[in-house]
């Protein structure tokens, strides 16, 4: 189930054009809040814009946000941790001791939060705050396995050998240690879907009329929508649990699947 939810995901954001049955920013005011009909599959909203539609070009901008700050903050994250790992002593003193703690201090939708609200509004700004709440669980999973990879024999015969350290890092030590980052990736997906999610709904990420599923979620709510047409905050809700949840399931599989000892059981 999840990973059909991945690949529906996945294939919806790549095809939105053809599978949107309408123009996302079109507005008929007359079928506002029309409940889900052969014409709108999933209703309109309060602008008499399909939701379907809105929905389909939503999983475009959801997971462009994820690909990107998953890319971007694993990069960071596994360049600072590594070199805080393998060199030790006052390096790694100073970034894991003070600079992973400063960031890791304060609440990280929080200080996205305050980062949005500092800068403005916008895809990219949106994009930056979540890298840099993001880099720092990388780089702590990084650090932890460069510091455990670097003792093996192997390691301790290429330096014995002369090898530099740039090619002990890189050629012996990371692709040994990056197994963790992968399924590490695949849960930030999730994180950076629901941050993007969270910050659109307090009006503090993708501006209007993007169809983000957090600004849907914001124009539906009220009791007075909820009651009246449901579908409206429902159908967002749901696209948003199932990408979480695929997501969740996808890095427990890999987990699963990168341990010898679980892939034995």
């Amino acid at each position: 189930m999840n990973r059909l939810t991945y690949i529906v995901l996945i294939l919806t954001a790549i095809f939105a054009p053809w599978i949107a049955t309408h123009d996302v920013t079109a507005q008929n005011l007359i079928m506002r809040y029309s409940a889900p009909t052969a014409e709108h599959w999933f209703g309109t909203d309060s602008l008499g814009r399909d939701v379907f539609s809105r929905l389909v070009f939503g999983a475009r901008i959801s997971l462009e946000v994820g690909i990107i700050v998953v890319a971007v903050s694993s990069f960071i994250g596994t360049i600072i941790g590594s070199i805080a790992g393998f060199y030790g002593g006052f390096v790694d003193k100073f970034l894991s001791g003070y600079l992973f703690n400063v960031f890791l201090a304060f609440p990280g939708l929080l200080l996205a939060i305050a980062l949005v609200a500092f800068l403005g509004a916008g895809l990219n700004i949106l994009i930056f705050a979540l890298c840099v709440i993001g880099w720092v669980g990388y780089a702590r999973v990084m650090r932890g396995q460069v510091l455990k990879v670097r003792e093996y024999d192997f390691v301790q015969a290429a330096r014995a050998l002369g090898a530099s350290n740039m090619r002990i890092l890189f050629t012996h030590i990371l692709p040994n240690a990056i197994q963790p980052l992968i399924v590490q990736a695949s849960l930030g997906m999730a994180g950076a879907v629901l941050s993007e999610a969270s910050l659109s709904f307090l009006g503090l990420g993708i501006p209007a009329p993007a169809p983000s599923w957090g600004t849907m979620l914001e124009e539906a709510r009220g009791l007075d929508t909820l009651y009246s047409a449901p579908h409206v905050f429902f159908f967002p809700a749901i696209a948003i649990a199932l990408t979480v949840l695929a997501f969740n399931f996808i890095g427990d599989g890999l987990r699963e699947y990168l341990d010898p000892k679980q892939r034995k059981r």
